[in-house]
């Protein structure tokens, strides 16, 4: 009988020792990316990962580049917005086996350069006149600089780039050189994407002429009556000079056809081959998503309560991309 409580001990040492290793277990890394639809699709994705399948995560920061690094070198496993081959780091590290892109995520993505409507056409309803009546194309806004007057030079036209750090950022510097734009436009870099939207919205709300880069899904979209200035066809030789910040004469090109995956690095590919084939059945409809995330935006929703309502709401989006039985835990979680 004296042995009983040291053999209870032992027992009770073997369970908890048990349990600090489940608890233990390494999470899935994603990158914890800046803009909307990146933060909503990451978390709906970690709450299909968590609750349907049983594996913790989390999230670390980083720029696109950087992320994609880390993807190739397995310090992160997942970027679940990826604009697959948009990027030197991106290409390099598909061509070497490294990380893979799953799916296509979102049909009929899109990015550009965008000015509001009313710019062109004026508006009637706000009092508001046409400042640039023939604008169709980048090459057009050689003639207006001074409707987009950028407030620290007025003699200059003020363009809205990406922040720094994104791939985009590149692109759209090197356009600006392509184009012949460098020199009658401010290459302004926004310090995040929040302040990217805060300088467009302050703008369209107050009827001010703006010239942005901006991308589908996302609110904005679905928010003014914004028109894309029209680029020459896509070429991927000009592409190539689009994308290496070092080159010396950039050539003009739409950009790569947009096609939005979900990034995974070797080792999670090979690790994880459930939730690789739940990732390549990822299908967000753009309408869908584009009202999820004007919500988010306007009511200043979270992304992690955004993707819960989401998947609330969208049963049957979401549940075609799993097994029966998986889709059910999900339910039961939300």
């Amino acid at each position: 009988m004296k042995r009983l409580p040291a053999l209870l001990a032992a027992v009770i040492l073997s369970f908890a020792g048990t349990a600090t290793a489940a608890d233990a277990r390494t999470p899935i890394h994603f990158g914890a990316i800046a803009w909307e639809s990146g933060a909503l699709t990451t978390e709906i994705l970690r709450l299909i990962v968590e609750k349907g399948y049983g594996y913790p995560t989390d999230t670390l920061p980083g720029s696109t580049v950087s992320m994609e690094v880390a993807l190739a070198r397995n310090d992160l496993q997942v970027i679940a917005e990826e604009w697959a081959g948009r990027s030197p780091a991106w290409v390099k590290a598909e061509q070497a086996g490294q990380v893979f892109s799953l799916g296509d995520t979102v049909k009929n993505a899109e990015e550009g350069w965008w000015v509001p409507a009313y710019v062109i056409k004026g508006d009637p309803k706000r009092n508001l006149k046409a400042l640039a009546p023939d604008l169709r194309s980048v090459d057009d806004l050689k003639r207006y600089p001074k409707v987009f007057s950028d407030p620290e030079s007025p003699d200059k036209g003020r363009f809205l780039n990406s922040p720094s750090g994104w791939t985009s950022e590149t692109v759209n510097s090197q356009k600006l050189k392509a184009y012949g734009l460098d020199q009658q436009y401010v290459n302004f870099r926004s310090g995040s994407g929040a302040a990217l939207d805060a300088e467009i919205n302050s703008a369209i709300r107050r009827g001010q002429p703006v010239l942005f880069y901006y991308w589908s899904p996302t609110p904005l979209m679905g928010r003014f009556e914004l028109v894309r200035l029209e680029e020459p066809p896509f070429d991927p030789q000009a592409w190539a000079t689009l994308t290496d910040a070092r080159n010396p004469s950039p050539r003009g090109s739409r950009s790569l056809p947009a096609k939005l995956s979900i990034g995974v690095s070797a080792a999670f590919r090979k690790q994880y081959p459930e939730l690789v084939d739940t990732f390549s059945k990822v299908d967000l409809p753009i309408d869908t998503l584009n009202k999820a995330l004007a919500h988010m935006s306007e009511t200043r929703q979270p992304p992690g309560e955004a993707a819960l309502a989401f998947l609330r709401d969208n049963p049957a989006v979401w549940k075609a991309w799993m097994p029966g039985e998986v889709a059910s835990k999900i339910e039961a979680g939300l």
